[in-house]
């Protein structure tokens, strides 16, 4: 695989090593974007035990970094356009690091508050990134999301299935806290990066009108039907599994193994990236796989082996093109901010109602098969958002042809 060269201004060469430190730069900062939140999703039951938690409160605080994303989302470009694009993403990975020790207090306001804070930070390296790549990758999009991507989610099912064997040897405080390594080792690959100090422009109008755009509104919902669906299963997964007879290291090695495999379509698509010119097909099937794995773990629970990393490769490849629709379907890195805010914003607002709303219908109906009915009901109209979302040619701010 060729290195991607990052586009730069018309005077400027950028050193081969310093493409190379901004690409390990970018991957570490993608490594801290779900892992912090999603290793949680393996201990909840020892949370639970600990605080005393019913399955709606313990789906509250799995919406938490949810809602921040939804929330801090919004000014996270407008704090780029203040302290620069490389400090922002600088002040996040501290906000995430702060956040994870908080975490790990002991104490339930300190697991809330801890939580919130991390959200926060994944919000701005959620929104920033595609505007990152968008400015720097604009002739590799595809490829470097896919990469990213791929770091994201392989980091994020390594934190799963270390995160049960962790809590059993030194209790879950330490478990959460050991997932402080990863915003240390990427602040100090992105300090360097403090030097270019690049700070916006004022959106202009066409970005900031990003909000009238149909075709955005059709990314947004297809970003945020995927990461409700995403949610609610990740948070609960170990929670159906148990009830379907799973070991609760049965039930986190699973959960490791859905991450694997949502960072296995990163693989396909950094080679196959550039040449797909129509992204429909990929969005329907990969939407009806998430479908499928859904009413099998309703139908054959006793699969999960098949049903589970199924689900993770299905909603791994829609995210990986949600994220690369938020870069292809804009002319310029402001609109990629702006659309990449606004995806953010209400996606992850529909996204949190998820766990909570979800945790409340177990107890209700004291089982899952209607929570999974549901999602997989949501993942249908995925595929329908994705098919609109993905018709080739279809670009925010271009002229009509």
């Amino acid at each position: 695989m060729t290195l991607p060269t990052p586009a730069t201004h018309p005077h400027e060469v950028r050193p081969v090593h310093r493409s190379l430190w901004l690409i390990v730069g970018i991957l570490l900062i993608a490594a801290n974007l779900r892992a912090p939140v999603t290793a949680v999703g393996p201990v909840m039951g020892l949370l639970q035990q600990t605080f005393a938690l019913s399955a709606g409160a313990a789906g509250l605080m799995l919406t938490l970094p949810l809602l921040c994303f939804a929330l801090v989302s919004p000014l996270a470009a407008r704090t780029a356009r203040s302290l620069g694009l490389e400090r922002t993403l600088l002040l996040a990975l501290l906000l995430i690091g702060a956040g994870i020790l908080l975490r790990s207090s002991g104490t339930v306001a300190g697991l809330l508050a801890g939580t919130c804070i991390i959200g926060c930070g994944i919000a701005g390296g959620n929104v920033l990134l595609p505007s990152l790549l968008k400015r720097d990758f604009a002739d590799d999009l595809t490829r470097m999301t896919a990469i990213y991507a791929l770091t994201m989610n392989s980091v994020s099912a390594l934190g799963s299935v270390c995160a049960v064997p962790l809590a059993a040897r030194l209790g879950w405080a330490w478990a959460l806290a050991a997932f402080i390594a990863l915003p240390l080792v990427a602040l100090l690959a992105w300090l360097p990066q403090l030097q270019r100090d690049t700070r916006p422009a004022t959106v202009p109008a066409r970005a900031a009108s990003i909000w009238r755009q149909p075709l955005a509104w059709q990314v947004t919902f297809f970003l945020g039907t995927n990461s409700l669906v995403y949610y609610v299963v990740t948070a609960w997964l170990p929670s159906i599994l148990a009830a379907n007879g799973y070991s609760a290291v049965q039930a986190g090695n699973l959960h490791g193994l859905m991450q694997l495999a949502s960072a296995l379509p990163g693989l396909l698509l950094v080679p196959l990236g550039p040449r797909i010119r129509d992204h429909r097909p990929v969005a329907v099937s990969m939407s009806a796989a998430t479908v499928l794995s859904l009413i099998g773990l309703i139908a054959w629970p006793q699969a999960s082996l098949v049903w589970v990393p199924l689900f993770g490769f299905g909603t791994g490849a829609v995210l990986i093109l949600g994220l690369a629709f938020v870069g292809t379907r804009v002319s310029t890195p402001p609109q990629a901010a702006a659309l990449s805010a606004m995806a953010q914003s209400v996606g992850y607002l529909l996204a949190a109602t998820g766990p909570i709303v979800m945790g409340r219908l177990h107890d209700v109906s004291g089982g899952w098969t209607l929570v999974l009915a549901l999602c997989a009901g949501g993942a249908v109209l995925m595929g329908l958002l994705g098919w609109l979302a993905g018709r080739p040619g279809r670009v925010i701010g271009a002229p009509p042809k």
